[in-house]
């Protein structure tokens, strides 16, 4: 098991200050556990100092323009490959189930294919396993990561990172596909009100989520029995 992925799920959930005050505790453990690249990590330094001393407000802004008012960078992963179809229900269906097949119930507000609930599951598997199942989303993950840095945000270190860890690099044809879909702005009002006009995806009879990163990398050292809202 790496804690890194839990600390990068952390950098990626929406920043409260619980959250902020735990952004060192994430770039620690990235550090001592040293997956990343010296490049890759000098970055998330750069982003995790913006995180923490950053106004809290700003911050909040910045990642709601980023990720919930941007859908070409929505966290939802099967998004970017299956849209709002009938397919996105399924596939999350499969996931949940290989969540559950591992010993691991969700329990909170997101869905299964939100990018840092997905982080948190792999933080719970043996490495190698980890590597190969967070290849498969190589190539949406790449799309992603060049789209923030267009943005010239500093979130891009994180996706960097996941290129590190994966076990497979993206697909081109996969990910050159994903890179002709257009990039909306969300300073489009008009634009991003067609885009989003659509019903969301529901999961299941009722919510379903993860246990909060905060709460997970406070427990960075206790066993998965012991981890708040997830059940081995």
């Amino acid at each position: 098991m790496a804690l890194t992925y839990r600390a990068l799920a952390l950098l990626l959930t929406y920043p409260t200050a619980e959250t902020k005050a735990l952004v060192p505790a994430a770039l620690e453990a990235i550090e001592a556990e040293g997956l990343i690249a010296e490049p890759v990590r000098r970055a998330l330094r750069r982003l995790t100092a913006e995180l923490a001393e950053k106004d809290l407000y700003e911050t909040q802004e910045a990642y709601v323009w980023l990720f919930d008012r941007t859908r070409s960078l929505s966290l939802n992963l099967y998004e970017h490959v299956h849209g709002e179809s009938r397919d996105r229900g399924q596939a999350m269906v499969a996931l949940l189930e290989l969540y559950r097949s591992k010993g691991l119930e969700l329990s909170a507000n997101e869905l299964p294919d939100h990018l840092p609930v997905f982080l948190e599951f792999l933080s719970t598997q043996p490495e190698d396993e980890a590597a190969s199942l967070l290849g498969e989303a190589a190539h949406v993950l790449s799309a992603m990561g060049e789209r923030l840095h267009k943005r010239q945000s500093p979130y891009r270190a994180v996706f960097g990172a996941l290129a590190c860890l994966a076990g497979a690099p993206a697909d081109d044809e996969a990910l050159a596909a994903l890179m002709q879909e257009p990039d909306d702005d969300p300073a489009d009002l008009e634009a991003m009100d067609k885009l989003w006009a659509e019903t969301a995806v529901t999961f299941g009879p009722g919510d379903a989520g993860c246990p909060k990163a905060e709460s997970l990398v406070r427990a960075m050292n206790s066993s998965p029995a012991q981890r708040s809202g997830a059940a081995a």
